[in-house]
């Protein structure tokens, strides 16, 4: 918004010099027939200059030559508003114009915003009360407001100047060069044409100011004559009309008052009630609403989105207010707001031979190494053999991503990575590879099911491009648990019994907290394996890796000696296989050493009950020869 009254210097100056020059030949001021109640309300941004400013006062000094001012005449007020308004001097404040003038000079602008709205509001409702000096309406003296502004308002002004209108209050709208004509419109009161001014020329200038005293000097027909207007009488040149007090609107007649009731009107467009007061109304809504920006529509409150819920796992707003929801698997605490896994292994009679694992709504049995579920997803095949069946896994690599790796290091990483596809048997069939790389955001890089190959797999691998930036390894153990192992990215579906394997790689300490997915992801049945390098903190992998965290952690001092980490990760998933160059990574069935022992161990007790059979048979004969010899 510009500085009110943004004129040009040059026709400033041609305008005010013959301005003084009228007043100072014109004689005795012309309005002494007619006193008013007239307030200056003048606009003072800060986009004023010093010589607009002068300007501006001696636009309203000449205005006030040309009035007969004085308590029984005619009483001005001066307000400036910005951002804020003030007020120079209220209608009581002097009686003598040389007071006025010298306040007047003494004003110093706002320079802030242009709040043309709130400036109306105020004369209304304070500068033309009786305490700042107006007089009583039963003196039906003309009040009457002078608005001088440069620019858009930075509020609303309608229905603020219908308010003052509708309490009798006369107002000249005076827009300088740029000012918005809508908003001069809206201000004025009827007839427009001769309530809007809008000055940009030295000739427009003249005639506001020859027009305006015009006007301010009519006759008062209200006052000559019974007019009959039941509420407020107005004075316009050459006529009178009748307007009513806040809260009632003519009747036909013209002068009689009736009373509004907007709401039971239908006008109000209110979305669910609506509430009548003295001359307007609002809108109001019910529980568990909000009223929307215009003031009519109503929207749900969402509880949520205000911070305070503290809900572990799920927010949902209600009409009544927030309430807490747990994800799948979990249930609600008896706080409304925790959340912990439900256990219906120990709350329903599964029948499983060997072990029961709940699974969010449903639970499932397993069997111990080496013996197969049967058909009715609750027993256990015998032991099998030496060898078990051909093994398969699926297997998610994290790969920390984060600036402190660095581009060369991460290079590194991805030869280790390669390194550790080479000892895999990769297939659809056999082990999936899926590999997911992280930093202050989480990428999936290939999901399990795109490549079926060890040399796709690399070739993906390679092609990784570093993210940099910090280091969240929490948000991707999430990743890996809500998606990685989902079958829709690849995995398999867990009837298969196909072993989840997870090697998350990292150099530094989380930046997030890891204890809530890290836990989630071995609930899951996923087996976490965590190698750290560097500055890698022992106690994260360990929370991360699954027990024994001997077997399930590894660590290098520096990116070039990961080499040694691979024998280890061998070691660790296959323990009873070799860990020299050609030894592949098998899945925990493969990994025969704890089968072969459980049958021998079964074969060895099977012999010794052979064993304790024969003796008990010898021992039996032997009892039976002696009782035939006795």
């Amino acid at each position: 918004m510009k500085g009110p009254l943004c004129w040009s210097l040059p026709v400033l100056l041609v305008f005010f010099q013959p301005w003084e020059t009228q007043l100072q030949s014109a004689g005795p001021p012309p309005c002494t027939a007619r006193p008013l109640d007239l307030v200056f309300v003048i606009d003072s941004s800060r986009s004023v200059r010093p010589f607009e400013f002068e300007t501006m006062r001696q636009f309203l000094v000449g205005l006030l030559r040309s009035l007969d001012v004085g308590l029984n005449a005619t009483r001005v007020g001066v307000i400036q508003y910005s951002s804020q308004v003030q007020s120079v001097f209220p209608l009581g404040a002097f009686s003598r114009r040389e007071d006025m003038e010298r306040a007047i000079r003494a004003l110093v602008p706002l320079a802030q915003g242009t709040m043309t709205g709130l400036a109306i509001q105020y004369a209304m409702t304070v500068a033309f009360s009786e305490a700042e000096g107006a007089r009583p309406r039963a003196q039906r003296v003309p009040r009457v407001l002078v608005v001088v502004t440069d620019g858009r308002p930075q509020d609303r002004v309608a229905e603020v100047a219908a308010q003052a209108r509708s309490r009798g209050i006369e107002i000249y709208a005076v827009g300088v060069q740029r000012a918005d004509v809508g908003s001069l419109r809206a201000m004025a009161s009827p007839p427009l044409d001769q309530h809007v001014f809008l000055v940009e020329s030295f000739d427009l200038i003249q005639d506001f100011g020859l027009q305006f005293q015009g006007r301010l000097c009519g006759k008062d027909l209200c006052a000559a004559r019974d007019h009959g207007c039941q509420h407020q009488c107005v004075n316009t040149p050459g006529t009178f009309h009748c307007t009513c007090d806040p809260g009632y609107k003519l009747a036909a007649d013209k002068k009689n008052c009736l009373a509004i009731d907007q709401c039971a009107e239908g006008s109000h467009g209110c979305e669910h009630h609506c509430v009548s007061t003295p001359g307007s109304y609002f809108c109001r809504c019910r529980a568990g609403f909000t009223l929307q920006q215009d003031q009519r529509s109503c929207r749900a409150i969402d509880y949520c989105t205000l911070g305070n819920h503290s809900c572990q796992h799920m927010c949902v707003s209600t009409l009544g207010g927030p309430q807490c929801r747990c994800r799948a698997g979990h249930e609600l605490l008896p706080d409304g707001r925790s959340c912990r896994v439900r256990d219906l292994c120990n709350g329903v009679d599964h029948g499983c031979e060997f072990q029961c694992v709940s699974e969010g709504f449903s639970y499932r049995c397993l069997c111990p190494e080496g013996r197969r579920l049967q058909a009715d997803g609750k027993s256990c095949d015998p032991l099998l053999p030496a060898g078990c069946r051909e093994g398969h896994v699926d297997l998610v690599l994290l790969v920390d991503g984060s600036k402190s790796v660095r581009p060369q290091n991460f290079e590194l990483v991805k030869r280790f990575v390669n390194q550790i596809v080479d000892f895999l048997d990769v297939s659809p069939e056999g082990t999936r590879v899926g590999l997911v790389q992280f930093s202050s955001r989480v990428r999936t890089e290939f999901p399990l099911g795109r490549y079926g190959t060890a040399a796709e797999v690399k070739q993906a691998v390679l092609a990784v491009e570093y993210m940099e930036r910090g280091t969240m390894t929490g948000l991707a153990l999430r990743h890996m648990v809500e998606h990685s192992f989902s079958e829709a990215q690849g995995a398999r579906p867990r009837a298969l019994h196909v072993p989840r394997v997870g090697l998350v790689f990292t150099d530094g300490r989380s930046q997030d907290d890891i204890s809530v997915w890290a836990a989630r992801a071995k609930e899951e049945g996923i087996v976490m394996y965590a190698v750290g390098v560097g500055k890698a903190v022992e106690e994260e992998l360990r929370e991360i890796a699954s027990e024994p965290a001997e077997m399930h952690v590894s660590y290098s001092p520096d990116f070039s000696a990961m080499s040694h980490l691979l024998d280890n990760l061998k070691g660790s998933i296959c323990p009873e296989e070799g860990i020299g160059a050609g030894t592949e990574l098998r899945s925990p069935c493969e990994c025969e050493s704890l089968v072969e022992f459980q049958g021998r161990t079964l074969g060895a007790l099977e012999s010794l009950a052979q064993k304790l059979a024969q003796v008990t048979e010898r021992l039996e004969d032997l009892e039976r020869q002696l009782a035939n010899q006795q």
